[in-house]
């Protein structure tokens, strides 16, 4: 059983066909698809969902807190599922592909006391951006 689907199951999440299919399709190391996406793999694997259903069910999951949405760059949100181990996003300039990353350090705890103007700090995004093996050796540089 997938590492998201256990995780689910823990939660006394139901797990219909649909929801179960879905979870399937994000589960995995470095997956950050978009909810399109993970329609056209689920219909490979359960021909009858819905793309309303599919969209229903990864709101849920980012509700539970079991996925993440991860937006960049005014492009089609996209969904990870590693949302128990924290980690930060290096993204194509080019592609738009996404790779999860884990450098050593703690950005929260690197932000000097005197660069948080009093506040709370309780979440941090950091987002690594540049070109992809592929976009870099692109004849247009894309």
């Amino acid at each position: 059983m997938s590492d998201l689907l256990e995780r689910l199951r823990g939660r006394g999440w139901r797990m219909t066909a649909q929801r179960r299919v879905v979870a399937e399709v994000l589960d995995g190391d470095h997956v950050h698809l978009t909810a399109d996406e993970v329609h056209a793999r689920a219909v490979e694997r359960l021909p009858e969902i819905s793309r309303a259903t599919v969209y229903n069910t990864l709101g849920e999951m980012v509700t539970l807190g079991e996925v993440i949405e991860v937006a960049t760059d005014g492009r089609a949100k996209r969904y990870d599922p590693n949302a128990h181990r924290p980690h930060q996003h290096l993204v194509c300039a080019g592609c738009g592909a996404i790779r999860d990353v884990h450098p050593a350090g703690d950005p929260l705890r690197d932000l000097p006391a005197a660069e948080r103007f009093g506040f709370t700090i309780s979440n941090v995004e950091v987002t690594y951006r540049g070109l992809c093996p592929n976009c870099a050796t692109a004849p247009s540089g894309y």
